[in-house]
């Protein structure tokens, strides 16, 4: 099941959470894990952490029994300062509005226009989609991480695979950012990183670890590298010395020859033009950046996800060992960590309900 929507981890962290091996089988399970997960989360928290650029409309708030200055966004909540507002298709300065709230904001849930201004909402002929808000929207900030550059041209709006510099920063899952586009990643693969093996990674020995390329910048740590047909995890990088965990993945503890080439997975398949963005060309080089999931968010998405998988293959019927004064028994798992981890997130970031003024 490719990934079509966002989540809020990647493929590669459940992976990496659960020590579950590169398999084809397991690929598509757990895509499926994270994008099912994301959206239980959107459910639990009453928002969603994925940012869209869009035009939302809202009725004048008299008939929302709110004051007539303020507006509640309620489930359609600013990741940032949008960057228009009209009433009846009529402007409204953005230097006239207070988006809040202001101390703890983004994401803003209501705006309010300022009263000592001469600005109103209701100006059009009917109270019925007066206001019209532009702006990116989200429960959470619209803030990145980067991302590394792209390594190759963009020169088609069509065009669904892209390289980028740095395959340790960006996985399957994540919201990719180039200018101002968005790209959801789908899938990955490898791509040349123009390096070859000097020395080192040569005996098919646990303990063979470090290997030295003519160009030590060429690689990351945490980057997944692949020799002939054996993937490694970079740990280390030290001048042109890299020390790697081998045979990672699942693939096989091989021998490697003096002058091999190293892949490293940077080639991405993603669907472009996301979430209220169009799709671009982008030169060689463009900086790139992911869309970053609150840490609470991104750890109960792992979790969910987790206990997906682990239930899956328990066929729903997932229990552990303990120890009983009879001797070893087995008993249902105890979901209590996980419980915890929603209600903490949900005291961090789930949409609380509020009373409105009457």
């Amino acid at each position: 099941m490719p990934v079509t929507t966002p989540s809020y981890c990647t493929r590669e962290q459940a992976k990496r959470a659960l020590d579950i091996k590169e398999t084809a089988r397991s690929d598509w399970q757990i895509d499926r894990a994270i994008q099912s997960a994301a959206r239980d989360i959107d459910s639990q928290m009453n928002r969603v952490f994925y940012p869209t650029d869009a035009t939302k409309r809202f009725d004048w708030p008299n008939f929302q029994y709110a004051y007539p200055w303020r507006l509640w966004l309620d489930q359609w909540e600013l990741a940032a300062i949008p960057t228009s507002v009209t009433s009846g298709g009529v402007t409204i300065p953005l230097s006239a509005c207070n988006f809040e709230p202001v101390n703890s904001g983004p994401p803003y849930t209501y705006m309010e226009l300022r009263r000592d201004l001469p600005y109103s909402f209701g100006v059009g002929s009917t109270p019925q989609r007066d206001i019209a808000i532009t702006g990116t929207w989200a429960g959470c900030p619209s803030d990145t991480d980067p991302a590394g550059l792209l390594a190759a041209a963009v020169s088609s709006t069509t065009a669904t695979s892209v390289t980028v510099s740095d395959g340790s920063l960006v996985g399957v899952g994540d919201l990719l950012i180039v200018d101002s586009e968005r790209m959801l990643v789908s899938n990955r693969a490898s791509s040349d990183t123009g390096q070859t093996v000097l020395s080192g990674l040569t005996t098919a020995s646990p303990s063979d670890v470090a290997g030295t390329i003519a160009d030590g910048t060429q690689v990351h740590v945490n980057e997944v590298i692949q020799i002939d047909s054996e993937r490694m995890l970079i740990v280390d990088v030290t001048g042109n010395i890299a020390t790697v965990k081998r045979a990672w993945d699942g693939t096989v503890l091989a021998a490697h020859t003096v002058g091999a080439r190293i892949y490293a997975f940077r080639a991405l398949t993603v669907a472009r033009g996301q979430l209220g963005t169009t799709a671009a060309t982008h030169i060689n080089a463009s900086a790139c950046s992911i869309h970053r999931v609150p840490a609470l968010i991104k750890d109960l998405a792992i979790a969910e996800a987790e206990n997906r998988i682990l239930q899956e293959i328990a066929g729903y019927a997932r229990a552990v060992r303990t120890e009983a004064s009879t001797g070893n028994t087995r008993a249902p798992a105890s979901a209590s960590a996980l419980n915890d981890l929603r209600d903490r997130a949900y005291t961090a970031h789930g949409r609380k309900s509020r009373s409105r003024v009457i």
